[in-house]
Formats: C-alpha cells, structure tokens, sequence
C-alpha cells in the first residue's frame, strides 16, 4: 500500500469564518494562504556569499536581495532576514551542501495570513513597533518584530503585507488582527 502524504491542518480550522465582518465597506482583507512552503537556510560568514547564490537559485529568483529586503514576489522569494540567515518562500531547498549552510524546512511552523485594502497599514500599526509606512517600508520590506507581545516576520510583498506567524500563536494573533479591522469592515477569505 502506497504511503500518503498527511494533510496538513490550518491552525485556524472552524475559526476563520469567511465573509465580511464588521461595518460597511471593506478596508482590510485577512486571507490564511495554505501549504506554506518555506524554508531557512542559515550561513557563516564566510560562506554567507555561496549560500545567498543557493537560495536565489533554489527559489528561481533574479537576485541576491540585500538586508530587511526580499526579492521576487508573492509566489516565490528569497528573504534576508538576518544578515546570515534567508528564507525562501514558496520553494523547497535541497540540504546537500551543509558545508555552505544549515537548512531547516520551517513550512509547518508557521501560519501565513496576507493582509491587504486601505486600512492594513492602520491595523499593523495598531499592534507593531515599526513604521509601516510607503516611504519607511515599501515593496519587498523585511521585518522580524513583534506583535502584540509574539515575534514574527513581516515582509511587504506585492500582493500586501505577508505575515509568517508562529503556529502555537496563529489563532489569538489572528483574532487579534480581525477584530481590529472590524472598525474599517474586513473581509475574511
């Protein structure tokens, strides 16, 4: 009997109750974006410069992104987000050159939620200690902070505000953030 592979269950299951909430008008999208697939590839400095050539090359993107910064878009991206540490989003990464770098598949550790509509920026802002605005954190942004007392990553794609946030905390971050949006009218998707 073939082996299946296990379905990976969203820690938001019978949680996320799609449609609009709150009042009139839709300022914020919330969407859960399923089968997250990312993975951490951690250097040394002296083979930081091989490892950020690998992780282009694993996720198929043009170019070496530089720090707090990502490169690509939001299907596929490499993010620096630490000066010896990517990520790279929305491809796997062989691990056969540990010489170079650590890699860890971290796809089932985090839950990733896109936030998007003319009232994300108001509701991050709400809860993070960082300026969210255009000028201070454009397009391809990269940010480890927090939020509302729990560390997570915050990358501005093109498609809106990516959040990676760990697991065991995704269901009260999430009500979190949707409850905040209430006020502007949110769509849950």
């Amino acid at each position: 009997m073939a082996e299946q592979t296990p379905v990976r269950q969203s820690a938001l299951d019978g949680h996320a109750v799609a449609g609009h909430h709150g009042v009139e008008g839709a300022g914020v999208t919330i969407a859960e974006i399923p089968d997250l697939v990312l993975w951490q590839m951690a250097a040394w400095s002296d083979t930081i410069d091989s490892a950020a050539s690998k992780a282009v090359q694993q996720a198929g993107v043009e170019s070496v992104p530089g720090f707090t910064s990502a490169s690509g878009d939001h299907r596929r991206a490499v993010l620096r987000i630490e000066p010896l540490k990517f990520w790279v989003f929305g491809a796997s990464v062989s691990s056969e050159s540990a010489a170079q770098s650590v890699v860890l598949d971290l796809s089932h550790s985090r839950t990733h939620l896109r936030l998007t509509g003319d009232n994300a920026t108001d509701v991050l802002n709400s809860f993070m200690p960082i300026d969210l605005r255009e000028q201070s954190f454009p397009v391809n942004s990269v940010a480890s902070t927090a939020l509302h007392h729990v560390g997570v990553t915050l990358w501005r794609s093109d498609a809106g505000y990516e959040l990676f946030l760990p697991r065991g905390f995704a269901l009260s971050l999430w009500e979190l953030l949707r409850d905040a949006s209430l006020q502007y009218g949110v769509i849950v998707k």
